[in-house]
């Protein structure tokens, strides 16, 4: 016989043994509890009628192990079973705040910095020399998880492959797919189940080349989190017909800031046009490859950039080419932090400008981890965490861990699959508000932002952390190095 029931035995006996039944005491508890993880909660136990616990034994155990209690209040003394994992993090709590505690029969749980193994059922256990009883209260702990990651991938039927995916979630999470206001079967949705207990979610949709589709995910008692993308056109192809037909082309809205659009399009003319420009072979001849008619009119706008002297110690620069240093205390954190970006030289307050920056060394190979965009910023932050738009920095970025994956400098972040580039072509249409970033050799788009530019930005290079190519910034011979001024103001950084 074990120890609870020889308790349960006893303090039968004594009951019927002073005419008293176990009626006599009655534990209530309130509906089920959810809290998210690392919170504070209270598991609401009370008595009914009212009447003081002071004088009482009350215990509250899991899994029905009645002998090790998580905590127990005996002989008018609290003790927390130190052996467990609510040590330090339990203690008898008020259901509400006009409740006495003890004194008026509440005998709720106050449980500190939820996990997620504190989920499960809990009892609650009160006995006297007249009864006993108790009641399971359950409890439920929940956590958002990283706000969605979109990304897509033309496909040879003129339709686009959505993909939505996000980690850190509990308990599993429910992933809805609008195209607007109109829900969207998606080809499949899985889950996975991380070593600290959380859950990730991946799912993808194909879609019409068309639409304005978002993904949007939560758990019981949160608010969802979303990501949202517009999709406009297919991209165009190359005449010369590439292995690599379809790759990645779409426009990416982030509601009330920023469209990071990733649509394949031509740019139209602005400016000046000059009688050569126009005949048969134009920019509107349909046999004409339209994202090639768009990097020979860039040509027009080149800048030679500079390079800002900064005397970083996490930098090493020589002409235009730019590289981390090699610095043995350099800062744990990112791969790619501010401490390695730089500014060029030149700030553009209006006009449109357009330059170049290879990413490939004939004796290193391709370059892994780097930042290319432009920033508004007349300093650049020492920090490790990456900017942002909302900081004034709009880049187009790639990490060594994933060759086939860029990021937009957006909040929530924003991922792209496409080739490598060797070249990036940056162009500014700082009056527009637009900011674009080419595949020199492909001639096509990898993506763009929309913005509203204020004061000055200035072009912004970041050649990442342990990567040994070196970023380079092209320059050329006879460009206009002003780009189109018109009546702006170039300013040199100081």
């Amino acid at each position: 016989m074990d120890g609870r029931v020889i308790h349960l035995w006893l303090v039968g006996f004594l009951a019927s043994s002073c005419g008293a039944s176990s009626d006599s005491l009655v534990v209530l508890v309130g509906p089920p509890v959810s809290v998210h993880r690392g919170h504070t909660t209270t598991l609401p136990c009370w008595l009914n009628p009212p009447q003081s616990a002071e004088d009482l034994e009350v215990r509250w155990f899991r899994d029905n192990d009645f002998d090790s209690p998580i905590i127990l209040y005996q002989g008018k003394k609290v003790t927390v079973n130190q052996e467990a994992s609510y040590a330090g993090r339990v203690s008898f709590g008020l259901k509400d705040t006009n409740s006495d505690g003890l004194k008026s029969g509440d005998v709720s749980l106050k449980l500190e910095n939820a996990v997620i193994e504190d989920i499960g059922d809990y009892t609650c256990y009160v006995s006297s020399y007249q009864g006993y009883d108790s009641a399971t209260i359950n409890l439920l702990v929940t956590e958002t998880g990283a706000p969605p990651l979109l990304s897509a991938v033309w496909t040879e039927d003129n339709r686009v492959n959505v993909s939505c995916e996000s980690e850190g979630w509990y308990p599993k999470p429910a992933l809805r797919w609008l195209d607007q206001t109109q829900d969207l079967t998606p080809g499949t949705v899985l889950y996975g189940n991380g070593s600290s207990g959380l859950v990730s979610v991946s799912s993808w949709v194909l879609v019409k080349s068309s639409s304005e589709v978002s993904c949007s995910i939560g758990v019981p008692n949160n608010a969802a989190k979303e990501a949202r993308m517009r999709l406009e056109g297919p991209p165009a192809q190359k005449e010369s017909g590439s292995s690599t037909a379809g790759w990645v082309a779409f426009s990416l809205l982030l509601v009330g800031i920023i469209l990071a659009g990733l649509a394949v399009m031509y740019i139209r003319r602005k400016g000046k046009k000059t009688k050569s420009d126009r005949g048969q072979g134009d920019e509107d001849d349909p046999l004409l490859p339209k994202e090639i008619s768009v990097l020979s009119e860039l040509q027009q706008y080149y800048v030679n950039i500079q390079l800002e002297d900064t005397n970083n110690r996490y930098i090493t620069m020589k002409g235009t080419l730019l590289r981390d240093a090699p610095c043995d205390n350099f800062p744990d954190g990112q791969n790619v932090t501010c401490l390695t970006a730089v500014k060029g030289t030149s700030g553009f307050s209006c006009g449109r400008h357009y330059w170049e920056v290879s990413l490939n060394n004939p004796k290193l190979g391709p370059k892994q981890s780097w930042w290319v965009g432009v920033t508004s910023a007349t300093k650049i932050p020492q920090k490790l965490d990456p900017p942002n738009t909302a900081d004034g920095f709009w880049f187009l970025s790639s990490s060594p861990n994933r060759a086939d994956r860029f990021q937009f400098s957006t909040e929530p972040k924003v991922f792209i699959g496409c080739p490598r580039p060797q070249t990036v072509g940056v162009f500014l249409d700082y009056d527009g508000g637009e900011l674009y970033f080419y595949n020199v050799e492909d001639t096509t788009l990898i993506g763009s932002f929309k913005a509203t530019f204020r004061g000055e930005v200035f072009p912004l290079f970041n050649p990442g952390k342990g990567d040994q190519a070196p970023l380079e910034i092209l320059h050329r011979e006879e460009v206009n190095q002003s780009g189109d001024e018109r009546d702006c103001v170039v300013s040199v950084a100081q």
